[in-house]
């Protein structure tokens, strides 16, 4: 099997078209159409349906695509070692990170490898645990620095997992106020984010007896403070939301019911010996550590 037509094949399929496949390789229409008909070929089976608005996989089409993800990982790898031939003079590190870690975390590491290796370059996509993990184990990034509540985050699946460090998540209140636990905000208005990214914060109010009311939904801890800043709810975040960004007029409590958040670092098996990718990882260890 022919790898660069199992890399053509991928690109339609995740372009959803011949056409569009076409247009992100820099090719011809019929080039593209020339080399996924000679991987069928090659196959023995038909690997997208063509109709007027695009193409569709196959079932064979479907398995075949889970493994062109891994050569397309592995191939990236490939490149990576060829380039620490130059000793770490070249090399891209592709990063998937969570929105406060970006804030925080992130910058001065990659300034300190901009300063220690100018040759590699970053590349930053600001994305949530499930979404960078997803692109992980699709080849698409390299890194995921990911987080999980009181323990490893979900879905790592056969991806390794770093852990780095572990930070309290606060309760954050109005400036007025007496409240100081978290069983003592049962009749509060409450700020959550996204159904998925509150799952958290409602599992520990039930534990602590209250189902809480959620008036407003937003994942921006800067949007979150400041509606707390101005009475309109309470809510609770995790300490690197609050290094990121810190309302002046929030009150933030230490609240042991609300656990903590395991921050780390997740990436395909042998990525870390890639010499680009292991020098970020380094990086990061350094940062958390004080170093």
């Amino acid at each position: 099997m022919d790898p660069r037509r199992l890399l053509v094949f991928r690109e339609v399929a995740r372009a959803g078209s011949l056409t569009a496949a076409a247009r992100a390789l820099g090719w011809t229409q019929p080039a593209v159409s020339q080399h996924l008909a000679a991987l069928e070929r090659s196959v023995g089976l038909p690997l997208v349906l063509r109709g007027p608005t695009g193409t569709s996989l196959t079932e064979a089409g479907e398995v075949l695509l889970r493994r062109a993800d891994a050569v397309a990982a592995e191939l990236h790898a490939a490149e990576e070692e060829l380039a620490s031939l130059a000793q770490l003079r070249a090399g891209r590190v592709r990063l998937h990170c969570f929105p406060s870690a970006a804030a925080t975390l992130v910058p001065e590491a990659v300034r300190a490898l901009a300063t220690s290796h100018p040759g590699i370059s970053v590349g930053l996509v600001e994305a949530e645990p499930p979404e960078a993990l997803a692109a992980v184990g699709a080849g698409d990034a390299d890194l995921a620095l990911v987080f999980g509540y009181d323990a490893e985050p979900v879905g790592l699946g056969p991806l390794v997992w770093r852990p780095l460090l572990t930070e309290p998540v606060h309760l954050v209140l109005p400036p007025e106020g007496t409240a100081s636990s978290l069983g003592a905000l049962a009749d509060a208005d409450w700020i959550g984010g996204c159904e998925r990214c509150r799952v958290h914060l409602v599992d520990c109010c039930r534990a602590a007896g209250f189902e809480p009311a959620l008036r407003h939904e937003t994942d921006d801890y800067v949007v979150v403070q400041n509606l707390v800043a101005r009475g309109l709810g309470v809510t609770a975040l995790p300490e690197s939301a609050l290094t990121a960004y810190r309302h002046p007029e929030v009150r933030v409590l230490e609240e042991p019911a609300l656990g903590h958040r395991v921050v780390g670092v997740a990436h395909r098996p042998g990525a870390d010996q890639v010499p680009a990718t292991a020098a970020l990882l380094r990086e990061l260890v350094t940062v958390v550590s004080g170093g």
